[in-house]
C-alpha cells in the first residue's frame, strides 16, 4: 500500500531520543509556569490572586509606542550586535546613571537579557557562583553546559545576607581555576539590595581572585529603598553589566535586553564571543524594537517622570504587603526595590506538618489550592526544600487586566495618594493579607 493512504492510526510512530544535555537538568520555568496556570484558573472561573509572576503591568509610554509605530515597516536582519545609533544611545544611557564614560562598543542588545545570561554563560569557561536564593533561570542555564554550579548558603535568619568572607572562603577552596560570579541586586527573589560597602568588599575579592561578575541590574531602576549603585563602580574591569526594558519601562513583551562589557581589549574579546553566540541563536534583535530602544534610552524628561512615578506605586504596592506581613509576624526582609518579598515560614512548621506540608512546594501548593494564594516556592530559587520560604510578587494583585494597570496610573495621576491607592483601590492585595492571618490564626 502507498505510504500516503495508510491509515494515520496505523502508522509506526517516529522513534527518537530527548537530548542528554536535558535529561534532568531542566524543567519548565518555574516563574513562567505559574502564570500559565493561573491564567488557566483564571479562565476556569476560579479565584486565585496571583502572586506568582513578576511583570511590571503598567502601559507602556504613549512616547514610546509612537516611536514604535514609526518604525513597524523595518524588517531587515540587523548587526547581531544591535544597531549603531542603539549601542550609542544605550551607552549614553548608562554614562549618566553609572557616572562615567561607557562607549558604544561596550553594549551589545539582544532579545531580552536572559538570552545575553545564556550566551554569556556559553561563551565562558569556569564555575558558576551563586548566592542563596538566586532567580530561577541561572542556575539552569549553567547546568545546560555542564557549568558546576557553586552556592554561597545563606540562612532566613539573617534575611539570606550574603557575607563576602563565604564568598572569599568558597573560591579559595574550589576546585575550579575560573569563575563567574552573578549577582542581582535589587534582588528578584528577595527585594533586597547590596550596599555600596558590601557591593566594594565583593569588589575587591573578584579582583584579587580574577572573578568576573556578571550584574544582572535589570531592577535597577526600580530602585525605592535608596539609589542603585552597580558593583561596576568599584570593578568596571571585571564586570559586565545587563539590563533592559522589562521592569522599569513595563516592556517585558518587548523583548529587548542589553549588556556592557568591561572596557579594553578583554571586554572586546568577550564580546565578540557573546555576539558569535547570538549570530547563531537569534540572529538580531527585532528591528522595529532596537528602533524604538532608541527613544526608551534617550535623555527624555518626561518618560523619566513616568519611570519615577511607576517605581514609586510598585514601592507602595509592595511596603503595603510587606508592612502587613510584618504585623503578622512572618518574617520577611525589607524590599528595597522591584517587586518581590521573600517571606519565611519555619516558625510555624509543626502545625503545617500536620497539614502535610513539609517543604516549600508543599507550601506554595498548600495555599493555591486551600487558600487561591498563588505564590512561588523558594526551592525554585535555590534555597533548601524544607526552608519554608516563599517568594511573593506584587506586581500582578489588582491588576490583573491591562484595564486595571491603566486606572491605577490614572487615578496616581490624578493626585491619589498611596495609603488611599492602598486602601480602597486594592481589594486583591487586602484579601491575600486577610486570607493569610486568617490562616495563621488556624494554625
Amino acid at each position: 500500500m502507498d505510504e500516503a493512504v495508510i491509515p494515520h492510526a496505523q502508522r509506526s510512530q517516529v522513534n527518537f531520543s530527548l537530548s542528554s544535555s536535558l535529561g534532568n537538568r531542566l524543567a519548565p520555568s518555574p516563574t513562567l509556569l505559574i502564570n500559565e496556570r493561573v491564567r488557566r484558573m483564571w479562565a476556569n472561573g476560579e479565584t486565585v490572586f496571583h502572586l506568582g509572576f513578576g511583570e511590571s503591568r503598567f502601559p507602556a509610554h504613549p512616547t514610546i509606542v509612537r516611536a514604535l509605530v514609526k518604525h513597524a515597516s523595518r524588517q531587515g536582519y540587523l548587526p547581531s550586535a544591535g544597531i549603531p545609533e542603539l549601542r550609542q544611545a544605550v551607552a549614553s544611557f548608562h554614562s549618566r546613571q553609572l557616572n562615567r564614560e561607557i562607549c558604544p562598543d561596550q553594549v551589545i542588545v539582544a532579545p531580552g537579557s536572559k538570552s545575553l545570561l545564556f550566551a554569556f554563560q556559553m561563551a565562558l569557561a569556569g564555575a558558576t557562583v551563586l548566592h542563596t536564593p538566586s532567580w530561577v533561570s541561572y542556575e539552569p542555564q549553567s547546568r545546560l553546559f555542564n557549568r558546576p554550579v557553586l552556592r554561597l548558603p545563606a540562612s532566613p535568619e539573617d534575611s539570606h545576607r550574603l557575607y563576602p568572607r563565604r564568598l572569599h572562603h568558597l573560591l579559595r577552596h574550589s576546585p575550579h581555576s575560573q569563575h563567574l560570579l552573578i549577582l542581582n541586586s535589587p534582588s528578584n527573589p528577595t527585594g533586597q539590595m547590596l550596599e555600596p560597602a558590601l557591593l566594594e568588599e565583593i569588589a575587591d575579592i573578584c579582583r584579587r581572585e580574577k572573578v568576573l561578575v556578571l550584574s544582572d541590574e535589570i531592577y535597577g531602576l526600580t530602585a525605592f529603598g535608596r539609589e542603585h549603585v552597580s558593583i561596576s563602580s568599584f570593578y568596571p574591569e571585571g564586570t559586565v553589566v545587563l539590563g533592559g526594558m522589562s521592569k522599569h519601562l513595563s516592556l517585558g513583551g518587548w523583548r529587548l535586553g542589553t549588556a556592557l562589557v568591561p572596557p579594553g581589549e578583554k571586554g572586546q574579546q568577550l564580546l565578540q564571543a557573546v555576539a558569535k553566540v547570538g549570530s547563531e541563536l537569534w540572529s538580531t534583535a527585532s528591528a522595529p524594537i532596537q528602533y524604538a530602544a532608541v527613544t526608551a534610552y534617550s535623555d527624555d524628561a518626561e518618560l523619566a517622570a513616568y519611570v519615577e512615578m511607576c517605581t514609586a506605586l510598585h514601592a507602595s504596592r509592595t511596603r503595603y504587603l510587606w508592612r502587613g506581613l510584618s504585623e503578622l509576624d512572618i518574617p520577611c526582609a525589607e524590599p528595597m526595590g522591584g517587586f518581590y518579598l521573600f517571606p519565611n515560614f519555619d516558625h510555624w512548621r509543626r502545625p503545617l506538618t500536620s497539614l502535610g506540608v513539609q517543604t516549600s512546594v508543599d507550601l506554595a501548593r498548600y495555599l493555591l489550592e486551600d487558600w487561591q494564594i498563588a505564590t512561588l516556592p523558594g526551592s525554585d530559587f535555590g534555597t533548601p526544600p524544607r526552608e519554608l520560604s516563599l517568594r511573593l510578587s506584587t506586581s500582578y494583585v489588582d491588576l490583573e487586566t491591562d484595564e486595571k494597570a491603566a486606572q491605577m496610573i490614572e487615578r496616581a495621576n490624578a493626585g491619589a495618594c498611596a495609603a488611599q491607592l492602598l486602601r480602597d483601590h486594592h481589594p486583591g492585595m487586602n484579601e491575600v493579607l486577610a486570607r493569610l492571618k486568617k490562616l495563621l490564626s488556624s494554625l
